[in-house]
């Protein structure tokens, strides 16, 4: 009897100390593809949502680790497809979320709302299809027909020295940045937030670093009219806006007069869109002139 109680008593440590992975359908389109599957008991989107917000706040009380994966319907479905499963089976929406846990968009669950960590989600899963999209952009692009280097590992360092250039000359503080440039499909965008104290040096460790550089170096590479604006604040002052326009692989800073059009005009409309109070629209610093030759 002592052995199974201490079998038991293990067991349920085990179970703490193991992570969980819980795939979410966050939007009703989703909802109503999954609806379709026998063994898919849900028939509320809204009572899905919160009990799925119910098992999240279970786990968190039981001290175990928990990931919240993006489900798509559409992506299962090739899944089940290719590895040959029964998508009408728990077991196979199981080993599909498990794929997502290990490949694809997912979020740490640490107490915050399920209205709040959708947003996040979405967010994360649309960073990383950029960072696809853009790593197969720069994939495709060969060798330099004239020395034979590979065009996209050159832009690619070419953008990350350009991304540690603006980071150091920035200074301390919170920063900010966007990149965005046209590809023939689409419009690229890649955001990054990054902190750094006044006695640190400059330095890039996130993944989002990555997924920013590797947008900036498409940009480098295609020689489009890509652009950067970043914003840094700091405390006890207004926050600054600086921007700047990708030139033969290279940064040119906007005037300041620039910045303020650049930053006061909404994308979709072209309409003109009140300015920030405590918000100063600066021109673009230099980067330096150490930069590494842009041409391969």
């Amino acid at each position: 009897m002592a052995h199974t109680k201490y079998g038991t008593s293990m067991r349920r440590t085990l179970r703490r100390e193991a992570p969980s992975t819980i795939g979410l359908l966050v939007d009703e389109q989703d909802f109503a593809a999954m609806r379709r599957y026998r063994t898919f008991t849900f028939d509320d989107h809204s009572v899905y949502l919160r009990q799925v917000e119910g098992l999240l706040k279970t786990f968190a009380a039981q001290g175990m680790h928990t990931t919240v994966a993006l489900f798509d319907p559409e992506d299962y479905t090739e899944f089940c497809t290719e590895s040959g499963l029964d998508p009408d089976a728990r077991t196979s929406r199981s080993r599909f979320t498990a794929e997502v846990a290990a490949t694809g968009a997912t979020v740490r669950y640490s107490g915050q709302p399920i209205d709040d960590l959708i947003p996040l989600l979405v967010s994360r899963a649309v960073r990383r299809a950029t960072w696809e999209y853009a790593t197969l952009v720069l994939a495709d692009l060969g060798e330099c027909a004239d020395c034979g280097q590979d065009i996209g590992r050159a832009a690619f360092d070419r953008a990350s020295h350009l991304l540690m250039r603006l980071l150091d000359t920035a200074g301390p503080g919170t920063h900010h940045l966007v990149c965005s440039t046209p590809t023939e499909s689409e419009q690229l965008l890649a955001v990054l937030h990054t902190e750094r104290d006044p006695q640190d040096p400059a330095r890039l460790e996130t993944s989002e670093g990555a997924e920013f550089a590797t947008v900036l170096a498409v940009a480098v590479a295609l020689e489009t009219r890509g652009g950067v604006v970043l914003r840094t604040s700091t405390p006890g002052a207004p926050d600054r806006v600086h921007g700047w326009r990708l030139s033969r692989g290279g940064l040119v800073p906007l005037s300041a007069g620039e910045v303020f059009t650049a930053y006061c005009t909404d994308a979709d409309t072209g309409e003109p869109v009140s300015p920030e109070p405590d918000v100063d629209y600066c021109t673009g610093f230099d980067i330096g002139a150490d930069e590494p030759d842009p041409h391969h």
